[in-house]
């Protein structure tokens, strides 16, 4: 396991940049940091393409810098901006420009394989990391993690399932641990049949029975495939093999993950489904900070269930499990594959039950080989989203005759 544990000197204010901040979990560590102002200090915002929700944010927290991915929308916030002294950029080079930029924690929230760079950027400066982006581990987990050894950075997983591991976890004692178990809410098909699954539309799955999330991990979650590729972020972040890494379905979301012992104890983390509880986690380490996240009434909650979750209705927890064996650039190719897939199902290009089949497809095609510089890593996922495209027209050409 390659994860800083010493203790630092925690600033009297600390600053910090939120890389992905017009989306979900950037929106909720802005709640939290406006709450308290005289506690953080913002260096940097960016945003892919949400000019208007940037520029708020922007005039709300007074960062130094500002950066929108979309370089058609520079103008946009550059006007929107005018007279606040914040510097505006557009572009890639932008938004890893941010994450290099001088600050004592980065949140990095950017959705998918585009987090990848910006996450490295801010690691070389060996501050502390808010992972809340799994697919830089999916894509990169060995480079991301030999990086985080060699520049003394800190990994905070921001994810509430690796967080509550994070919490419990005695690190100095992996020897001994049985098991980590990973919850899931199965999502909003947890009992629908593959017959039913096939005629999901893009509104049901989004519409998560307990969390509030963006459209790409709301899918994912309804795949279950955003469980599998926890599964290799887990595997990264805690230093154990696939075999010790267990899934398993509670579809009330209290408890967020535990941690089985050789002496029979389990450890879990239990919170209302709000992810302010482990952004504030992140936010504050080593200390706890105030969160405004529901507080758990255990009078009111009824029962908690578990289940295993079925990998035939579920083919991406199977998937992702032989992709973690596999190792390599091949979790870059079912990444990229499925981040391809997920967009056209939401585009309304294919059926929900075909984005599992179009990333095992593609990664039957590409094999994924060895990974040892992200030069390689970018190729792979160029390649792999090539190939998943062409199978989304495809199919599109055979549902058209």
């Amino acid at each position: 396991m390659v994860m800083k544990e010493a203790l630092r000197p925690v600033p009297e204010q600390r600053r910090v940049t939120i890389l992905g901040s017009t989306g979900s979990v950037g929106r909720n560590t802005i709640d939290i940091i406006a709450r308290q102002p005289e506690a953080y200090a913002v260096e940097a915002l960016t945003a892919h393409g949400n000019a208007a929700l940037l520029i708020e944010q922007a005039r709300l927290l007074k960062p130094r810098f500002a950066a929108i991915g979309d370089e058609s929308r520079y103008q946009a916030v550059k006007d929107g901006l005018a007279g606040t002294g914040i510097e505006v950029a557009a572009g890639r080079a932008a938004v890893i420009e941010a994450a290099a930029r001088p600050s004592d924690w980065v949140m990095s929230a950017i959705v998918g394989a585009a987090g990848l760079e910006p996450t490295l950027a801010a690691i070389k400066r060996g501050i502390l990391v808010g992972l809340a982006n799994k697919e830089t581990l999916v894509c990169a987990g060995s480079l991301v993690m030999r990086e985080v050894a060699r520049c003394k950075a800190i990994m905070l997983p921001v994810d509430s399932e690796h967080s509550a591991i994070f919490q419990v976890l005695e690190r100095d004692h992996l020897d001994a641990v049985e098991k980590i178990i990973l919850t899931a809410s199965g999502g909003p098909f947890r009992q629908r049949s593959l017959a039913e699954m096939s005629e999901m539309t893009p509104e049901q799955a989004v519409a998560h029975p307990n969390w509030s999330m963006g459209a790409k991990i709301s899918v994912d979650s309804a795949t279950m495939m955003n469980k599998g590729l926890e599964l290799i972020e887990a595997y990264h972040l805690f230093g154990l093999p696939e075999s010790q890494i267990e899934i398993l379905v509670h579809p009330q979301s209290v408890i967020h993950s535990m941690v089985a012992y050789r002496d029979g104890s389990v450890l879990a983390q239990l919170g209302s489904p709000d992810m302010r509880t482990p952004i504030a986690y992140a936010l504050g380490w080593p200390k706890r900070i105030e969160a405004p996240a529901d507080r758990l009434d255990f009078s009111k909650i009824r029962q908690l269930t578990f289940e295993a979750p079925d990998a035939t209705r579920f083919p991406a927890l199977r998937i992702a499990r032989q992709v973690l064996k596999a190792g390599g650039g091949t979790p870059a190719v079912l990444n990229a594959a499925n981040e391809i897939a997920v967009a056209a199902f939401l585009d309304r290009q294919i059926r929900f039950t075909d984005i599992a089949a179009i990333a095992e497809q593609v990664l039957d095609e590409l094999p994924g080989g060895q990974i040892d510089r992200l030069d390689q890593v970018l190729a792979l996922d160029a390649e792999a989203r090539r190939r998943a495209t062409e199978a989304v027209a495809h199919r599109r050409r055979n549902a058209a005759q």
